[in-house]
């Protein structure tokens, strides 16, 4: 199966997109927040929010937990893009939570591991909430597609403008509006075990897209192709929405 990407026409169809969004959903003035890694994801959402926006109505926040080693990365995108930006350092929140949760039970490393995104969600939308903004979720379809985010962390926010994205397409978005080149293709660490993504997945991006746009069908890999298939089964429940119970009155 041949398949072509136009990254031109798919940054152009994003950008209007916000733009609708934000025309139908707040008021002229009303912000984008979005956290700020420093990597692609963060970077390319945060330049096609200020090209649908405006500059002044993109507020970005770093939340290094802690020291972070690559924390210049986020400080050259705000500086490229010229937005507002805030530094909520949240590892003083992460050691409170987690000491007080400590003490009567003993964290195992999931735990540890979801806990740092889903207090940098709350601090996200504890901003917006002081500016009327709107928090931008930043994660890809590739991540998405085997769960490679955290339920009410990473995953959360208010409207998606990548979720529809896969790594390769992102990159070559990021590439086309002209990021700086170490921002969209810096290898992404999970910044808990030092392992890059790719390492943590047991699989690289590239064959993972190839997968997801039926380009392969993986015939020639049945065990990895078991396993994204897995891994999207079992993660499911992060992307659609939490089961409700529907009272029917007699």
């Amino acid at each position: 199966m041949s398949y072509c990407f136009n990254a031109e026409k798919a940054s152009a169809d994003v950008i209007n997109w916000i733009k609708t969004y934000f025309a139908e959903n707040a008021t002229p003035e009303t912000p984008a927040v979005i956290g700020i890694s420093g990597g692609k994801d963060s970077s390319v959402a945060a330049a096609l929010c200020v090209e649908a926006l405006g500059r002044e109505r993109v507020i970005g926040v770093l939340m290094p937990k802690g020291e972070q080693s690559d924390i210049d990365c986020s400080r050259l995108l705000v500086d490229t893009l010229g937005i507002r930006n805030f530094t909520i350092n949240i590892g003083s929140a992460v050691d409170a939570l987690t000491n007080e949760i400590g003490k009567d039970i003993t964290m195992n490393p999931q735990s540890v591991i979801n806990t740092p995104p889903r207090i940098r969600m709350t601090t996200l939308y504890a901003v917006a909430a002081c500016f009327g903004g709107r928090v931008v979720n930043t994660c890809n379809l590739s991540e998405d597609w085997v769960g490679y985010s955290t339920k009410f962390g990473d995953s959360a926010g208010d409207f998606s403008p990548l979720s529809s994205f896969t790594v390769t397409e992102i990159l070559q978005i990021g590439d086309f509006i002209g990021l700086p080149e170490q921002l969209v293709h810096k290898v992404p660490i999970d910044g808990l075990c030092g392992k890059t993504d790719e390492e943590n997945l047991g699989f690289r991006y590239a064959e993972l897209d190839r997968y997801i746009r039926g380009i392969t069908d993986l015939s020639d890999k049945p065990e990895l192709k078991e396993k994204i298939d897995r891994m999207h089964r079992n993660n499911l429940h992060k992307l659609q929405p939490m089961p409700s119970f529907s009272y029917m009155k007699d």
